[in-house]
């Protein structure tokens, strides 16, 4: 199965765009398990995706960053044969 991982951050309006496409790609047919990473939890998140969020990792590589780039998303699922027929 395939990971998706959104760092992210309480109140942060990008992140929770960025994890409503992502639910809706679900909905469209790709297979993926979705996980909401905080990056207020460590210190080390924080420095490394503060200025960046929210970041989306396929797979532990990122498709996209601060904007959702559906896009560049979508090519990577593609990619990474998250499509289910």
């Amino acid at each position: 199965m395939t990971d998706v991982v959104v760092y992210s951050r309480a109140g942060c309006h990008l992140c929770e765009v960025a994890i409503a496409a992502l639910v809706r790609l679900h909905g469209e047919g790709y297979r993926f398990e979705l996980h909401e990473v905080d990056i207020e939890s460590d210190e080390l998140l924080l420095r490394r995706h503060l200025e960046r969020i929210p970041v989306v990792e396929i797979d532990g590589i990122v498709a996209s960053e601060l904007v959702l780039d559906e896009a560049g998303v979508r090519a990577r699922l593609d990619t990474v044969g998250a499509w289910s027929t």
